[in-house]
């Protein structure tokens, strides 16, 4: 804890960041060593799952001291903030496309999806201000607009009527599942990060927030007697292990008959598999059980890891960027591996600078400020 604040928090955010990056380069040799490769879900589940809990502790703090209307007017403030640099960071992605696409190896507009843009451009930059024209990689953002917008509503519930809002999500959650409900995006297509399925993440991480942590804290019978955390780690465990056999399909086929697969596939990211969800959640109580604060999360790497976390939005930004500038250099170098290692680890390396730079200006900002205080 620091003034608090649980660093563990801030420390699964920055890994986050760190593993959508390393998943947006193809062919990254580092990609397979990310959280997709070991269970059903991402590094999205965990940056939205945080995002709800970040979102609820900071700004039910705020409730709770300056009332609803402060808080609500502070949540439309951030959500304003992200608006914009949701409009900015497509600009600059397109532009940057754009210019690389005359010096690399392979189709870049295409695989970054703004073909589309080319060929409609009028309509395509009506469907940006209205959050329907997503390329590739940038769908995180608009999601996390949407379920921010929704919180001025969903906090007084979440702090008073846990069990309302949450039994409220989950019915909305399980329509999804029946009737596919989604939102319009270009093109005639839909939103490939379903809000009204990742909802059911953004809240469970706020009720995580406000009683999870104190539940988990209280739990002082080791993890490995727990019923529910035996259960969860075996679900982890066999998530694991199918995960993994996808890569042999004849071990594949032995683990998963033809019938269970027909059950089981496909796993749908859209509208978030109950599969998903289950495997996430967890993966998310035996990390919690077993991944408690402590003099490891003052080491190097543990501290970056943190401040990315805590520049969650500069950092995201950036990395959108780095992904397609690392593939760029990457089909430069001939794909070979020494070079995805090494665009893959400089972008890690400038986001940690990024991370840095902005804490440093944080910190300048108080010093500064700090004597106008005193006279």
């Amino acid at each position: 804890m620091n003034n608090g604040r649980d660093l563990r928090i801030d420390f699964f955010r920055g890994l986050a960041l760190v593993f959508i990056f390393w998943d947006h380069i193809p062919d990254n040799p580092l990609g397979n060593f990310t959280v997709r490769n070991i269970g059903f879900s991402d590094a999205a589940e965990i940056f939205v799952f945080l995002a709800g809990y970040a979102a609820v502790l900071a700004y039910g703090k705020v409730a709770r001291r300056d009332g609803w209307l402060v808080a609500s007017m502070r949540i439309l403030r951030r959500v304003w903030v992200l608006y914009v640099a949701h409009i900015f960071l497509l600009v600059l992605l397109m532009g940057m496309v754009f210019v690389a696409n005359q010096h690399a190896q392979r189709d870049m507009i295409e695989g970054m999806g703004l073909t589309y843009f080319l060929n409609n451009p009028q309509q395509a930059l009506v469907d940006e201000l209205m959050l329907r024209f997503k390329p590739n990689l940038m769908d995180p953002l608009p999601l996390y607009i949407l379920l921010l917008l929704a919180l001025p509503v969903l906090l007084p519930l979440l702090m008073h009527r846990l069990a309302l809002a949450l039994g409220l999500s989950l019915g909305l959650y399980a329509l999804v599942q029946v009737f596919k409900w989604n939102l319009p995006a270009q093109a005639g297509g839909v939103w490939y990060f379903n809000p009204f399925a990742w909802q059911l993440l953004f809240l469970l991480g706020g009720a995580a927030a406000l009683h999870g942590q104190h539940a988990i804290a209280a739990a002082s019978t080791p993890a490995w007697r727990q019923p529910l955390w035996l259960a969860a780690a075996s679900v982890v465990l066999a998530s694991a292990v199918i995960t993994l056999s996808w890569r042999w399909p004849a071990l594949h086929d032995v683990l998963i008959p033809r019938g269970l697969g027909e059950w089981l596939y496909p796993i749908d990211k859209t509208n978030l598999s109950p599969l998903r969800v289950v495997q996430f959640l967890a993966l998310a109580y035996c990390t919690a059980r077993l991944v408690r604060s402590g003099p490891w999360l003052d080491g190097w790497l543990a501290r970056q890891s943190c401040r990315m976390g805590r520049y969650s939005l500069e950092v995201f930004c950036l990395g959108v960027l780095l992904a397609p500038l690392a593939d760029l250099l990457n089909a430069q170098g001939g794909d070979h591996w020494p070079v995805q290692l090494l665009t893959a680890l400089g972008g890690v390396l400038a986001m940690v600078m990024l991370a840095g730079w902005l804490d440093w200006s944080k910190q300048l900002g108080r010093t500064v400020e700090a004597p106008a205080v005193v006279v």
